[in-house]
Formats: structure tokens, C-alpha cells, sequence
């Protein structure tokens, strides 16, 4: 494990007065591979031999007045940039984050919460094309999470500009042309209440919006504000767990009749720990898309149904989905019906 050097710093203004230097840090890597095979039905399956690897260089340290500061670094396959973050953790006054690349933030992270045993629904492997809530968390952002008080947590986000992200520093980032800045706010409640019973109870929600004042022209542009919203509940208890969960897009289009409107998206999920290695699930999503007009284009339902069952044994997990779907990125007819069976081996260093 590799150390950082101690870092000098300078007051900075009143609570920050008393910081003079940084304590050394620690820097670790981890990682791990993740190798599948796939056969898919009503489709072309082709070489159905998979593989994914990932490393993820983690950083850590402590301030002289007790904040913690973190941060890390993630490469996916090929060694390719994926994310990376910036915490400062102060404690009793909440965490500030910088964060590019990373979609566990904002909305995003709550994008689907549903209990599974692997992976949600429509991430198994079978390309499905659905439109889920993303927010800020796309774009280079900033977020500010409270302390959890009465099992209550709140996490702002903003992000200067949607679709800029992955700036190197001393440079600034160019996002989508028609649209401003981003702003996401999220809850999460565990309103326990002191009780076993109730410890396993989860409420969240969350919303985000960013400006469309400039318009840059093309199908599907407009000037109406871009709204996501999410909201779900899950619970645990003992093995079961259990999870329904709504989200909502406004797209903010204007310009043709036939642009779409909305989208709208149910999910459901349970899963069940049958002993400590394994565990099975199911879920069920539901995503409906709808037009300005609808009576120029009717709305169209995709369907993502998934069993999953996971196993693991120390630092090795083999996984097994079997997802079907209707209506495949919003289009009906038998060619867009298709299912898909993954077996999943993975491995963590």
C-alpha cells in the first residue's frame, strides 16, 4: 500500500483557521473480472463469450481538526477512464463531493432501488433501450450530503452544465448546446424509530430539473424545463426483501407533435437470502413512453421481466439471470420481443 506525502496547507477563513497540514494518506487499488457467456433468443447471439475487468485506485486521509478527505479513481475495461471523486468529510456539518463520470450520485442514484440478487432488470445483458432518471450526475457536479440525523439524509447536486463532463483540470468542459445547469435534490428516510421491526424500512425520494433557455435546433428541442422525479419504498426483513418503486420524465419538447412527451416507469422487486452465499430474485419493470400528441402516436409500454439467482464463496460470485422483454426501446412487433439467458463469473482482487 502506497503512502501520499503530507500535504502543507494554508488557513483558509474562519472554521478552516485551524487547519495547518494534512496528515499522510494511504493510496490502495482494487478490482476484479467478470467473465459471461449469453445465449439470447429471437436475436443473433454471435460469440456469446463476455468479459469485463475493472480497477479502482481509492485514496484516503485525515485533516488535523478530524475532517476526512477521500477519493478515487476508477478504469474499466481496456484501462479506460471511467469516474472520479472528491470528498471532503466534515463530520457533523455533512460531505462536499466533486465528482465526474460517476452515476451513483443526484437522481441517478436512484434510478432503480429495487432488491435483486445481481443485477436490476434491465442490466442483465439484454440491450433493452429503456429511459431512466439520470439528473446531474452525468455531467461534472458538486454534491452536498447532510449528516443522516433521525435516519434522515438529504444530498444536493449541482452541475454548471448538463452533458460536460470528464474536464482535465485547468480547462473547462462544453456540454449539449441547448441546455444550462442541473439541479438535483434527494431524500432518503430509515424512519426506524428505534425498532428491529422497522429497522429494514426504507422511503426515498427525489427530483431534478435543468434549463433549456437556448435553443439549439433538431428533432425533439425546445425551451420547457427537463424534470425527472423518483420515489419508492423498499423493506427487509430477516431474508425477504421487498420494493416498489415509480419514476417520471418530462422531456420539455415542443417542437412536433410527435416528439415525446413523457416518461413513466413502475418497478417491482423481491429477492431472498437463503443462506449467507445465496440468494434469488425477481423483478418486473415497466416503462411507458408518450407523445406530445397522442393521437398522432400512441404511448407504448416496454415490459423487462428478470429471475436472477447469485452465489458466492470468498472472492469469487457466479450469477444467473433469465430476462424476458416486450417492446424493446419503445417499438412493438415480434422482432423487438426477445429474451436472454447470462451466466456470470466474477472475480474480486
Amino acid at each position: 500500500m502506497n503512502k501520499l506525502t503530507k500535504v502543507g496547507l494554508s488557513a483558509l477563513c474562519g472554521s478552516l483557521a485551524s487547519i495547518a497540514s494534512a496528515t499522510a494518506g494511504e493510496l490502495s487499488v482494487t478490482g476484479g473480472v467478470d467473465m459471461t457467456w449469453m445465449s439470447k433468443e429471437n436475436d443473433q447471439t454471435g460469440n456469446p463469450i463476455g468479459m469485463g475487468s475493472n480497477i479502482t485506485f481509492n485514496g484516503n486521509g485525515e485533516l488535523d481538526n478530524g475532517w476526512t478527505f477521500s477519493t478515487s479513481t476508477a478504469y474499466l475495461n481496456s484501462g479506460a477512464f471511467s469516474a472520479t471523486q472528491v470528498t471532503l468529510d466534515t463530520g457533523s456539518f455533512g460531505s462536499i463531493e466533486l465528482n465526474q463520470g460517476d452515476s451513483s450520485n443526484g437522481i441517478d442514484a436512484y434510478d432503480d432501488k429495487m432488491p435483486t440478487a445481481w443485477e436490476e432488470n434491465w442490466g442483465a445483458g439484454l440491450g433493452t433501450g429503456i429511459d431512466l432518471v439520470s439528473g446531474s450526475a452525468l455531467s461534472t457536479h458538486l454534491q452536498y450530503n447532510t449528516p443522516t440525523i433521525l435516519g434522515t439524509s438529504i444530498s444536493l447536486t449541482y452541475a454548471p452544465q448538463m452533458g460536460a463532463a470528464d474536464t482535465a483540470d485547468k480547462s473547462t468542459g462544453t456540454g449539449t448546446a441547448n441546455l444550462g445547469a442541473g439541479y438535483d435534490a434527494t431524500v432518503n428516510i430509515n424512519p426506524s424509530f428505534g425498532t428491529e421491526i422497522l429497522s429494514g424500512l426504507n422511503l426515498f425520494v427525489g427530483g431534478h430539473v435543468h434549463d433549456r433557455t437556448l435553443d439549439g435546433g433538431g428533432v425533439g428541442t425546445g425551451t420547457n424545463e427537463h424534470v425527472e422525479g423518483s420515489a419508492g419504498i423498499t423493506y427487509s426483513l430477516g431474508p425477504i426483501s421487498l420494493g416498489f418503486q415509480r419514476t417520471g420524465e418530462i422531456t420539455g419538447n415542443t417542437k412536433t407533435a410527435s416528439d415525446v412527451d413523457y416518461y413513466r416507469n413502475n418497478m417491482y422487486g423481491i429477492s431472498f437470502n437463503v443462506n449467507d452465499s445465496l440468494s434469488v430474485s425477481y423483478g418486473l419493470t415497466e416503462s411507458e413512453q408518450n407523445f406530445v400528441n397522442p393521437n398522432d402516436s400512441e404511448a407504448v409500454t416496454m415490459e423487462v421481466e428478470s429471475y436472477q439467482i447469485a452465489y458466492t464463496m470468498g472472492g469469487a460470485s457466479i450469477r444467473f439471470a433469465d430476462v424476458e422483454m416486450d417492446n424493446g426501446s419503445y417499438q412493438t412487433g415480434n422482432t423487438y420481443d426477445k429474451s436472454a439467458k447470462i451466466i456470470s463469473v466474477g472475480l474480486a482482487f
